[in-house]
């Protein structure tokens, strides 16, 4: 966790108080349970409840003495915890309980608290594309591929088919979220051998989980499938961080990143105006599908459990949630503050001379009786003469004896309404959308 890209209400779920505060929970209900099955004294059951420590500083600080003691962070935990309770309701704490299950109860919990945050700013996300869609619907720019000049589009397609895919996203976490909210307390091999279901089933409950089979410890497939989710949204987020990069550059200057006051671009060079914000989302995207494969290397354990995924994942679940909340919140702000340039998106659309009209003029001299391969060697010669003498492509067009097109065909096959006329249904499949 690095507070440079930690933000506080996702930060706040991965502290020690919190992670001890969670286990202490799992442990509560779990006396509750067992007393509401008439194994433990309803009072006993009342003393854990009220006498349970305050989760602080000061805690942590006992429990990770202890540790040093243990050197088993859950068996510290609950020598702590039983002697602040005291004897004899402190002793029934742990009671027919293993060690995974609680600290994997516990993290589920923390993990779907995690995925709540994560599907709200999802959501803050999907409706600032939506807004910035519909308002650019309307502005045509060049399509490209391969960095090259395609055919028109416009800004609001672009943003339109980058909000569809953040919704794809939040529909990712949704499933993730309920893939991750479950528990066990089934025992050391998740068996029930010394644990009756019944108390499995009242701490899940309780705790808003679904209890499920198990071996020792949750199959590690549901931890791997919501870091799949975080590094899907990365995935997303660095693409259009990429377009936006590139319609940053110079040569290009169709829409900037917001550029605040006091901001500076370059220490050395005071006119740079420079993409960092979609840089770093660039970035951060990197780390999280590395998250990714780490989390698929941990699904296979030995036999009913090892710890290989243990230390693993003290780092990977919080750094993931945490980076996976900043790069949402970021990319949300990168988009709803991005200054599109309409009128530089004409001038570059006109920069490569009317070529991006080849395909409908290639189609009407077909549907005029020319064969495919003819009419595209008379277009392709045409056009790569406009580029070579920086001339228009319809004034070749016009000029050439090969090209038998009236003015009217012509006119309809540079029509840039032409071009866009089936965008609805881009647009239908936005409205769609409710984040």
């Amino acid at each position: 966790m690095i507070p440079r890209y930690t933000l506080p209400e996702m930060g706040n779920l991965f502290t020690d108080e919190a992670r001890f505060a969670a286990w202490l929970e799992v442990e509560v209900l779990a006396v509750e349970a067992w007393s509401s099955i008439g194994v433990i004294p309803a009072e006993h059951a009342t003393a854990v409840r009220q006498g349970v420590p305050a989760v602080d500083a000061d805690l942590v600080a006992r429990i990770n003495e202890r540790e040093r003691v243990t050197d088993h962070d859950v068996a510290a935990f609950v020598d702590v915890v039983q002697e602040a309770i005291g004897p004899p309701a402190g002793h029934w704490v742990h009671y027919g309980l293993t060690s995974s299950d609680v600290v994997d109860t516990a993290l589920c919990l923390t993990l779907k608290r995690a995925a709540d945050l994560l599907i709200e700013a999802s959501g803050g996300l999907v409706r600032t594309l939506k807004r910035r869609a519909l308002e650019f619907r309307d502005t045509p720019m060049v399509g490209r591929t391969h960095g090259i000049h395609a055919e028109p589009t416009s800004f609001g397609m672009k943003l339109a088919l980058w909000c569809l895919q953040a919704e794809r996203d939040r529909q990712r976490l949704l499933t993730a979220r309920e893939t991750i909210a479950v528990g066990k307390l089934s025992g050391a091999v998740g068996t029930y051998s010394n644990v009756d279901p019944a108390v499995e089933a009242y701490v899940c409950a309780a705790l808003g989980l679904v209890p499920v089979p198990s071996t020792q410890v949750v199959a590690r497939d549901r931890h791997a499938e919501y870091l799949y989710a975080c590094a899907s949204v990365g995935a997303t987020i660095e693409m259009l961080a990429t377009e936006i990069r590139h319609l940053q550059r110079t040569e290009v200057g169709e829409a900037n990143e917001r550029f605040a006051a006091g901001q500076k671009g370059s220490s050395a060079m005071p006119h740079k105006r420079n993409p960092i914000k979609s840089e770093q989302l660039s970035g951060l995207a990197r780390v999280l599908r590395g998250h990714l494969g780490t989390g698929l290397e941990n699904v296979a354990l030995w036999h009913e459990r090892d710890i290989s995924h243990s230390s693993v994942e003290r780092i990977v679940l919080p750094d993931a949630s945490i980076l996976t909340h900043y790069v949402l919140v970021r990319a949300t702000s990168l988009v709803d503050g991005l200054e599109v340039h309409a009128d530089r998106m004409l001038e570059n659309l006109d920069a490569s001379y009317g070529l991006v009209f080849s395909q409908p003029v290639l189609l009407a001299l077909v549907a005029a009786g020319m064969t495919r391969d003819d009419a595209y060697r008379v277009v392709q010669r045409v056009a790569m003469a406009a580029w070579d003498q920086r001339k228009p492509f319809r004034l070749l067009l016009e000029a050439d004896p090969d090209v038998t097109l009236a003015p009217a065909q012509l006119d309809d096959a540079f029509s840039l309404e032409r071009s866009l006329r089936n965008t609805d249904r881009t647009f239908a499949a936005l409205d769609a959308v409710d984040a």
